[in-house]
């Protein structure tokens, strides 16, 4: 059975590792033509590599650009256009996750944070929406073209240290409303994907006071387990969680 993505355009950020190159992946093996941006072209090279040697029913492109700059997102719609002759779905999930300090106005980090975990999101969104909304008004018929932002329900639980990515995720779920309402007259869809625990280098860089991150965030997970970044994997059964 044909897979409902086969054949969709496809933009996902953040894609050279993590949850975007889970994603990725999985948009691949669905049959869609995905572009993979990052800034680490060395590694994203290697993911397109891997998955085009694995012939999947889709294909991976790499685009290799600083999403924080307008030029880079031009180009990389652009490239996008001329690769696939359309947008169907924009996936936004380029994040960082740095250590904050609430106390310090040197140290919180949230310029940086909020200039790629947001900014950057809402002009890529803005981007790309415009062109959705062009292809739209061209096509003999409409189509369901679809906008998703990863969060994290750091949201609404927060850590000290973890001051500046939390400010950022409730920040990107009230864009996410903001622009559902905005574009839903134009058929397309915005939504926002907020993840639970996904250990991983950064959040372990943010939080090297915990010796077992993991072990940590499954402890207050209600499943008693948490995500893999590198996708497909659970590292903790939860078969094995012992009933509260």
């Amino acid at each position: 059975m044909a897979s409902e993505h086969a054949g969709r355009s496809v933009i996902v950020t953040g894609a050279a590792r993590g949850i975007g190159l889970a994603i990725a992946r999985r948009f691949v093996r669905a049959g869609a033509s995905v572009v993979m941006a990052d800034l680490d072209d060395a590694r994203l090279d290697r993911e397109v590599e891997t998955l085009t040697a694995a012939a999947y029913d889709g294909r991976a492109l790499a685009f290799a650009g600083d999403l924080r700059e307008k030029l880079s997102m031009t180009n990389l719609v652009a490239a996008t256009l001329e690769a696939n002759e359309g947008i169907d779905v924009l996936v936004n999930a380029s994040r960082v996750i740095a250590a904050s300090d609430p106390l310090s106005p040197d140290g919180d980090g949230l310029e940086a944070t909020l200039g790629q975990n947001v900014l950057a999101t809402l002009r890529l969104s803005q981007i790309v929406a415009r062109r959705m909304i062009e292809l739209a008004d061209a096509a003999p018929a409409p189509a369901d073209r679809a906008i998703v932002n990863i969060s994290s329900v750091q949201a609404l639980r927060t850590s000290p240290r973890l001051m500046a990515y939390s400010v950022g995720c409730a920040a990107i779920e009230q864009l996410t409303r903001t622009l559902a309402l905005a574009l839903a007259p134009h058929r397309i869809r915005v939504n926002a994907l907020a993840v639970g625990g996904v250990p991983g280098q950064s959040l372990a860089a943010a939080m090297p006071a915990i010796d077992d991150l993991d072990e940590a965030i499954a402890g207050v997970t209600p499943l008693g387990r948490v995500g893999d970044e590198a996708g497909g994997r659970t590292l903790v059964d939860p078969l094995s969680v012992r009933r509260g």
